[in-house]
């Protein structure tokens, strides 16, 4: 599952995603678990907004020392509403949008991982399914966190391509462009899977990435959304 991708920049955000985004707070080109990546949610008038978020549905920094640290970068659709991770933003419908220019899966097709790049066909930016929720931080600040929302791809054309032969093969799930509003305004959970379908082969690219040699510093986050 896809646990490294490439964000998008501000005038990304408002020419393309129709969103300004109001925060000062920066954020790498390239991100990981616990960076800063922006997300799209709908505000309680129904518009879209931007806000940085931590990558990860749990930051590290709210995993007590004894308790065994777990990832929280994907949310299988299958059992988001048992985990408890997942369970409580999913059944408030706090639906986002996690915005990109592409993610990065290991295919082992040669005997070993070599990282790859997906993306859209045309290059286009796009956005996969997302949930959100908020952290109080210890200074009394507001902070945000989101998953990415995952389905089976034992059968995609491409996706089955991906990590290590024995494994189950997941995919991201891309909402189309015209779908941005309904996903974002769905809270009804039910209502809100049948969003979480594969995304069709012919719209998407992808080649071998090499890895940046140094990865860039994570960073945390405190602000407001609304």
């Amino acid at each position: 599952m896809c646990i490294n991708f490439l964000t998008v920049g501000k005038q990304t955000l408002q020419d393309h995603f129709d969103v300004v985004v109001n925060s000062p707070e920066e954020w790498p080109e390239e991100v990981y678990q616990d960076y800063l990546a922006p997300v799209i949610v709908a505000t309680r008038s129904g518009r879209r907004a931007a806000v940085p978020a931590s990558y990860g549905m749990v930051p590290k920094r709210h995993i007590a020392a004894d308790v065994k640290h777990y990832s929280t970068m994907n949310a299988r659709a299958e059992t988001i509403a048992e985990r408890p991770s997942y369970a409580l933003p999913w059944r408030r419908g706090q639906l986002c949008l996690v915005p990109m220019h592409g993610y990065f899966e290991p295919s082992w097709e040669t005997g070993s991982a070599v990282r790859w790049r997906i993306a859209q066909s045309d290059e286009a930016p796009f956005a996969v399914a997302g949930l959100y929720r908020s952290w109080e931080e210890a200074d009394g600040s507001r902070a945000f966190s989101f998953t990415q929302l995952t389905v089976n791809a034992d059968g995609h054309p491409l996706m089955k391509r991906f990590h290590r032969p024995e494994d189950e093969k997941r995919s991201l799930v891309v909402i189309p462009r015209n779908r941005y509003d309904d996903w974002l305004n769905c809270r009804e959970p039910e209502l809100a899977r049948m969003y979480l379908q594969s995304h069709p082969v012919e719209l998407m690219a992808a080649a071998p990435a090499p890895k940046p040699a140094v990865k860039q510093p994570a960073a945390d986050l405190n602000g407001t959304l609304f």
